[in-house]
């Protein structure tokens, strides 16, 4: 490891002395998931995604109102006014951060600073540890599993059987990796440090602001139909891409890895009956791969003709998903091999 280590820093090394931003950025990316495979989550103390949820939280308990309002403009114009601010000063502060590092550092050192301020914005060794949890505790018994499984949902799992525990689960990784993984590393790739941050605040938003209705009890309940649809529009805008770009991950890890054939027609029939408009497509293609049907109730269905999900089908979500982060970290090191390989020919 220390040798693939040392190996990456003096490839982004060559590529800063050559002006390469783009093969640095990669060396970056993938020192970021070599971290995060060997050590996973910073502190709580250290995180910056905590230090978001703790601002927004704290500006959420300001903004919804405790009782509900009709066509609450303000509210919304408001909340819509807070996000931006929020999103400046972490767009400035990740600004700053990597500015500091690619001026100041040697090629080698900014890459491997760069990717170790980029890791606690993605977060897959803590994603597949969580999912494969909830299938042990299924293993155990079905209450287990069930109380497991609440650690990641918002939905009530009391009534869940094991097949839709197993669904959860699996919409849950299929989701997520759009979410904790790809796209900050997709914004990361086009926007550096600011845009890996600024889509890590947008996502913590919708998550804590954006869904509708009362939440919350006693003296801290609140309202948020109004106070959250900023969140949830900029969350929407900011996952298109990386959605799509997941499901196309997905499906090359489907090929490599032995998944079942990959009906477009039917995905796109599938990605366009869930609520939001980009949770469907990663969620559409690992259903697919699997064999299986997942949904919920009276809200959408995905790969109708697909079995129950059985023993075994959350493990092999999970394989599916590491060949496509696999598959990502491939594409990086291939960009940044390629960068640094043009500069030098010219």
């Amino acid at each position: 490891m220390n040798t693939w280590l040392a190996s990456l820093g003096s490839l982004a090394g060559a590529a800063q002395t050559a002006g390469s931003t783009p093969a640095l950025l990669a060396g970056a990316l993938l020192v970021a998931l070599a971290i995060d495979a060997l050590w996973g989550e910073p502190p709580v103390r250290l995180h910056p995604v905590v230090w978001m949820g703790r601002a927004l939280g704290a500006c959420g308990a300001r903004l919804a109102p405790a009782q509900e309002r009709s066509h609450d403009y303000k509210t919304f114009w408001l909340a819509a006014l807070v996000w931006l601010a929020l999103a400046a000063m972490v767009c400035i502060v990740a600004w700053m951060l990597q500015w500091s590092l690619l001026r100041y550092l040697p090629g080698w050192a900014a890459a491997l600073a760069l990717g170790v301020v980029l890791k606690p914005l993605l977060a897959w060794r803590m994603l597949r540890a969580e999912v494969l949890a909830v299938q042990a505790a299924l293993a155990q018994s079905l209450a287990a599993g069930r109380e497991r499984l609440s650690w990641l949902v918002s939905r009530d799992t009391a009534q869940l059987d094991a097949a839709q525990v197993r669904e959860s689960a699996i919409e849950t990784l299929a989701e997520n990796l759009c979410d904790s993984v790809v796209a900050p590393l997709f914004w990361f790739a086009l926007l550096g440090l600011p845009g890996a941050a600024l889509y890590r605040l947008a996502n913590t938003a919708d998550a804590m602001w954006g869904y509708p209705g009362w939440r919350g009890a006693g003296a801290e309940r609140r309202h948020w139909q109004w106070a959250g649809k900023w969140a949830a529009h900029a969350d929407d805008v900011l996952s298109w891409l990386p959605a799509r770009l997941t499901a196309a991950l997905l499906w090359l890890a489907g090929l490599a890895g032995g998944g079942q054939r990959l009906a477009l027609a039917q995905l796109r029939r599938d990605a366009s009956t869930t609520p939001s408009p980009n949770s469907g497509w990663p969620m559409g293609v690992m259903a697919q791969l699997l064999g299986v049907r997942l949904g919920k109730p009276g809200v959408y269905v995905l790969n109708p003709a697909g079995c129950a999900p059985q023993d075994g089908h959350v493990a092999q979500a999970v394989f599916f998903a590491r060949k496509a982060v696999l598959a990502l970290a491939g594409i990086a090191l291939a960009a940044m091999i390629f960068d640094i390989s043009m500069k030098e020919w010219w």
